[in-house]
Formats: C-alpha cells, sequence, structure tokens
C-alpha cells in the first residue's frame, strides 16, 4: 500500500506518540520523511538517545506516535464469540497479504513452539500488548519509550521511531518481528525483508480493533485464553463507554495534540474517536487532515468549553499552552482544561481505556456544569 505525502508525513509525526511520546516536532518530522526517501543507502541506523520517559503520546521531545485510527462503528463481542473474534485477529487486524501468509505459518506450529517463539517487537504499543497476553518475556528486542510494565525497560532497545538498527535485528536472529505498519519505517521494513527476517503486522485502527490485537498476538504466541480474557474484557469496557455518552449533549471540546505549531485531531484520528466516545464536540472534527494545524485565533474564536492536553503523568508540562491567559473562553473562565497521561491515551493497548473513561467522566462533570448554568449549544 503507497501511502500519500500527508498520509506519510502525519504518520511519522504521530510515531512520535504511540513509541510514548505525543511530542513529534513537525519540522523533526519533515526531515524525517526526507530522509527515509534515501532508503537503503546505509545498513547503519541510528540508535535511539533513550530519552526521559515521554509524554507517551507527547513526549518530552521530538519523539513519537499517538496513534490515528478511523473511526468505525464499535464491534459487539462478548464471552461466546471467541472463536469469531480469533477470525478476527487475521482478517481485520492483520489484513496484509504480505503479512498473512507469515501469520499463518507461525501459528500453525504447535503451542509449544509458539510459545517460545523469539520476538522483536518494534513499538510501545505492542510490547505493552504482549505483557498482557502473557507473552513479554517472548521479546528479545523492542524501540524506544517502550516502558510499561516495568519489565520492558529491561529488554534491548534496537532503534525508534525514525530508524531501526537493521544489522542488529539480523545479529539477533528472531524467530519473527512484529512491526507497526504506518509507526516504523517503511524502509527499514523493506530492508529486513530483504534479509529474509519474518515480519507481521500490528495495524489497529480503531477503539474496537485494540481487541482484534491482542488476540492476534495471542494466536502468534501460543496464549489464546489469555488473549481472549483481555479481549472480552476490553470490549466490554468500550461498549460500556459507547452506551453511557452516547446520547450526551455535545459539548465544545478542543484537543491540544501539539503547541508548536498547534495541532489538534480531526476525521480518523486516534484521540478524536475518543473524544467522540465521550461525547465530545469538536469544532476541527471534519478539517481536511486527520492531524491539522490551526491558527491559536481560531481556536478562540470556538470558544471551546473544555479543553483537553494529554501530558505526560497527566500534569501541566512547559510546552503545552496556558490557557488561563485567555479568560474570555469557558474552558480557562470555569477551569476545564484536563490532562489526561499521553502514555496511556495515545497507546493502541487497553490500559489506554481506563485514561479515557476517566477523561469522559471530566468531560461530562463540564456538561453538567454548563448544562445548568449555560445551556450547551448545538
Amino acid at each position: 500500500m503507497v501511502l500519500s505525502w500527508p498520509t506519510r508525513l502525519t504518520t511519522l509525526c504521530l510515531c512520535a506518540f504511540t513509541f510514548s511520546a505525543f511530542t513529534c516536532n513537525i519540522a523533526h518530522a519533515r526531515t524525517q520523511v526526507a530522509t527515509s526517501e534515501l532508503a537503503d543507502v546505509t545498513e547503519s541506523a541510528t540508535p535511539s538517545a533513550a530519552s526521559a520517559e515521554s509524554q507517551g503520546h507527547q513526549a518530552d521531545g521530538d519523539d513519537e506516535e499517538g496513534r490515528k485510527g478511523n473511526g468505525e462503528r464499535l464491534s459487539e463481542k462478548n464471552e461466546d464469540q471467541h472463536t469469531g473474534q480469533a477470525k478476527s485477529a487475521k482478517s481485520a487486524t492483520i489484513r496484509l497479504a504480505e503479512s498473512d501468509a507469515i501469520f499463518q505459518e507461525i501459528t500453525a506450529l504447535s503451542k509449544e513452539k509458539r510459545q517460545k517463539l523469539r520476538i522483536i517487537a518494534l513499538a510501545p504499543h505492542i510490547v505493552e500488548s504482549m505483557f498482557e497476553v502473557g507473552a513479554g518475556h517472548q521479546i528479545i528486542a523492542t524501540t524506544a519509550h517502550a516502558d510499561y510494565p516495568e519489565a520492558a525497560k529491561d529488554i534491548l532497545q534496537i532503534g525508534n521511531y525514525a530508524r531501526l538498527q537493521i544489522e542488529k535485528i539480523v545479529q539477533l536472529q528472531p524467530d519473527v518481528v512484529i512491526a507497526w505498519k504506518t509507526g516504523n519505517p517503511g524502509d527499514d521494513l523493506s530492508r529486513l525483508k530483504k534479509y529474509q527476517v519474518k515480519v507481521i503486522y500490528s495495524n489497529p485502527t480503531t477503539l474496537s480493533q485494540v481487541a482484534d490485537e491482542l488476540l492476534m498476538l495471542g494466536q502468534l504466541t501460543g496464549r489464546e485464553t489469555a488473549a481472549e480474557q483481555a479481549a472480552t474484557a476490553y470490549t466490554t469496557q468500550l461498549n460500556s463507554l459507547k452506551t453511557r455518552y452516547a446520547q450526551q449533549a455535545p459539548i465544545r471540546t478542543f484537543y491540544e495534540l501539539w503547541s508548536r505549531p498547534l495541532r489538534t485531531v480531526a476525521n480518523n484520528a486516534w484521540p478524536q474517536q475518543q473524544l467522540a466516545l465521550c461525547g465530545a464536540q469538536n469544532p476541527f472534527a471534519h478539517a481536511n487532515d486527520d492531524y491539522p494545524s490551526v491558527g491559536l485565533e481560531q481556536v478562540l474564536a470556538t470558544l471551546p468549553q473544555v479543553i483537553i492536553q494529554p501530558t505526560q503523568h497527566a500534569a501541566d508540562t512547559p510546552d503545552a499552552l496556558n490557557w488561563a491567559k485567555w479568560q474570555h473562553i469557558p474552558a480557562a473562565q470555569n477551569g476545564f482544561i484536563f490532562h489526561p497521561n499521553a502514555d496511556k491515551v495515545h497507546r493502541m493497548t487497553s490500559r489506554m481505556l481506563d485514561e479515557v473513561a476517566l477523561m469522559c467522566e471530566q468531560i461530562d462533570k463540564a456538561r453538567q456544569f454548563y448544562q445548568v448554568d449555560t445551556p450547551v449549544s448545538e
């Protein structure tokens, strides 16, 4: 699949978020796009300068992704649909012919052999979900910002969102590499194939597909039961949130994804799906890009009633805009500026949903305030 330039630029920028930091500097991302076009010129990769713990999909520097996703209706799953869920993992999550054949080959192995596979996981969200299904100890290498759970910090790092250490990966001789299709450098993934390294892909694009991802990893590692339990719990919680906030009154909400330049979310972006789940009304939801740049004046003109600033550890950060300076906007007047933990909300994992649930509660608190004091306009 060939990505358009806008999509490739967005993807590279978003890398800084899911690798655990949603702080990708756009200028840096553009430089990286140009660099990736040089592909195959050199065999050595630039190791990541393991920075301070990223601000999870908004890190303390120019680092990686958050996650874009395509708005899709939640799939209804329950405990007696495990077989259907397993099939969904193949078709919905992998969905790439180049990867599917390898997946089929590996899952044809005995459970005992799958539980001993030596795996390289090329994104923090993959590492996190691997641990959740009980296969974390099978990971022999990963990328920068893979920091959850605690044991993940001890795993060898062989690159970051911008560049992978190809020679090191080949030397490690993994049984399989799990790559992030839209978050890892495409040229590096192509080089791995030239070395006949087996690569399959993580490719969740909607909130519901986190469950599919868990099921896929469970099949891959011979841990189907644990994966089914985790997927069912996740889907139940997701559907519960959808039901709870589906009929709530809209409330104008601005999502500050990045401050320099000021960037927000729209359309099928991963955080936009979360806003929609909470019943929040994003004034920029139908922008041309999933992660559009906006002017400060544009934002102020929308008079946001809530502002979301995802930051590391759910706290204020010097990089974020100080919205309190603009007291004429309702969000600043009434103190409805919330700071969800970026490491959680911007990774495609089940842990994300707990933080989104908290964000929904905060938005709903603001909604109730405005409904009493100032009716929310449609």
